[in-house]
């Protein structure tokens, strides 16, 4: 008999949930007996580990994040204009609902940064609305927006947590979008430029972390290729949500052109008139995942190395070289742009830290049949395929696959020179209405932790680990489907208040210095469906 990965981590996974009410040794010998068993079939899982806070570097960050969108809400307040992601969830394309209220940070800041002092939390990575702060996406600064910004950062700061700041997180202002059709128009590197400058120049005096364009890879190909997020451009036969606007075939290679050209432009702003007074450090935030081999052949391989290329390449080999993939440009000709020789020089170099989005991991087939088609899209160029996408794009919860991280870190360290980097988003998704008790979230952070303890210790450069999310939010595909959060928001409360799951509980324990394993997260959920159980009587 054969067992997956996948297979075995939701066996024990059950198991140990239905022994909760015994004693934890006996939890501790199971465990360890399904890890004989997983071992025994080859499958490498990460199940006594048992490791604490004090094995990291001590300038080691751990935190947690959100986006502007996901939780501000105030979406119609103070001067806040729309944007394509406002539009994009009005047209019901994000499974329903919308950010108008979310969980309402804008008016519970304040509380909200006391949870995470409650937490332990080193840091809090969160965007800023370019609609709030600048409702036109150029001119005026709006002072409603200003203030809150500056409010956030500064109970941040006096509660002793580090503020992490991305620019732009799939919220382009509905404004721009309207004018000259956002990232498709090179009007954008500087209006995007501007916009980095009012940010770095109001708050960069207590911000040190900037992220400019949150998983550009991903909004490139999501948003012009595919159409599954705003502003929600593709062609047939490319569209899984079918438009009426947009060209697959190039709008995402001429997108993150742009991208990385506002990207590298702030760069260029922010060392040239801040870096010398502020001491801050300007990234960019990349999504990654792990990659398997649909089957044991060489064209399977070679389609995995080429998935590495179009996803993670397109964008690290400008950054490095100042140029696009070889690969890349001799599959997709004319359609890709080229750089000037400034552009090149503007665009190689242009980080101090990459931005880790790591999630899960693809099965990958050989596609190269794709190749000799006429009309071809990004996927297409690639030759290769991802299988299994449902399980990103769906409601279930993440393939358990902490090695997939470990092969990413592993990828920067030996392909893109180490550079320095922030796990920016890790995190597991349950149903929105999941118990409280997300011992599978619990389990994931566990093992990913784990991973990244792993991996620094075979050298990979990392800086930090975020888990995503801080609370419930409202997701870009799922709406409010499904929480990634440590924290659970009550929408039927008019207060939305917010409860900590077990995961919340884990984490403050671990970010205490508390020796962590599988099995105290078994025990702490038994603490608290005793408690739980003793309330109900009083």
């Amino acid at each position: 008999m054969q067992y997956t990965f996948e297979a075995l981590i939701k066996l024990r996974t059950q198991i140990l949930v239905l022994l909760i009410i015994m004693k934890p040794e006996t939890c501790f010998v199971l465990s360890l007996l399904l890890s004989i068993l997983c071992l025994a079939v080859g499958v490498h899982v990460r199940v006594g580990d048992d490791y604490s806070r004090s094995d990291f570097p001590v300038d080691f960050v751990f935190g947690s994040g959100t986006s502007a969108y996901q939780v501000e809400g105030a979406a119609n307040e103070d001067g806040r204009t729309p944007s394509i992601w406002d539009t994009f969830a009005y047209a019901g394309f994000a499974r329903g609902g919308n950010g108008d209220v979310a969980c309402d940070t804008y008016h519970k800041y304040k509380e909200d940064a006391k949870l995470m002092v409650e937490t332990g939390l080193d840091a809090y990575r969160f965007s800023i609305s370019w609609s709030r702060l600048i409702p036109n996406g150029t001119g005026p600064v709006n002072p409603k927006g200003l203030q809150y910004y500056n409010n956030l950062i500064n109970e941040l700061i006096s509660n002793g947590i580090q503020p992490h700041v991305t620019l732009h997180n799939f919220d382009l202002p509905q404004a721009l979008e309207d004018d000259y059709e956002g990232w498709l128009s090179r009007d954008v590197i500087k209006d995007f430029t501007n916009y980095a400058d009012v940010c770095f120049r109001e708050f960069g005096d207590r911000v040190k972390y900037w992220a400019t364009v949150n998983e550009p890879n991903i909004f490139a190909t999501g948003s012009y290729d595919q159409g599954i997020s705003p502003p929600q451009r593709c062609s047939p036969p490319f569209c899984i949500i079918a438009s009426s606007k947009g060209n697959s075939t190039f709008e995402p290679y001429l997108a993150a052109h742009h991208m990385l050209l506002a990207h590298s432009s702030a760069v260029r702003l922010y060392r040239r008139k801040y870096r010398e007074q502020q001491h801050g450090f300007v990234g960019i935030s990349l999504y990654t995942f792990g990659t398997v081999p649909q089957t044991n052949t060489e064209k399977d391989r070679a389609a995995c190395e080429r998935i590495r290329t179009f996803y993670i390449g397109w964008f690290m080999e400008p950054l490095l070289h100042g140029d696009y993939p070889k690969l890349m440009k001799e599959n997709a000709g004319a359609r890709i742009p080229a750089f000037t020789v400034r552009e090149s020089e503007q665009v190689k170099g242009s980080f101090d830290f990459i931005g880790i989005i790591h999630y899960s991991k693809f099965n990958v087939s050989d596609n190269s049949d794709a190749l000799k088609t006429t009309v071809r899209d990004f996927n297409a160029d690639s030759g290769a395929r991802l299988l299994a996408i449902e399980d990103i794009l769906g409601d279930t919860e993440y393939p358990m696959a902490p090695w997939a991280l470990q092969e990413v870190l592993e990828t920067f360290k030996t392909l893109y020179g180490n550079p320095p980097m922030f796990i920016h988003e890790n995190g597991q998704r349950t149903a929105s209405n999941a118990s409280l008790d997300d011992v599978s979230r619990v389990e994931y952070m566990q093992a990913y932790i784990g991973s990244t303890l792993d991996s620094l210790r075979n050298g990979s450069n990392v800086k930090g680990y975020f888990v995503w999310s801080f609370m419930d939010a409202f997701e870009l595909l799922d709406g409010y489907k499904s929480g990634f959060g440590l924290y659970s928001v009550d929408r039927n409360d008019p207060e939305l208040r917010r409860y900590p799951k077990l995961s919340a509980k884990w984490y403050k324990q671990f970010l205490n210095g508390s020796r962590t394993s599988l099995v105290g997260a078994i025990e702490l959920k038994e603490d608290s469906s005793l408690a739980s159980l003793e309330n109900s009587f009083q």
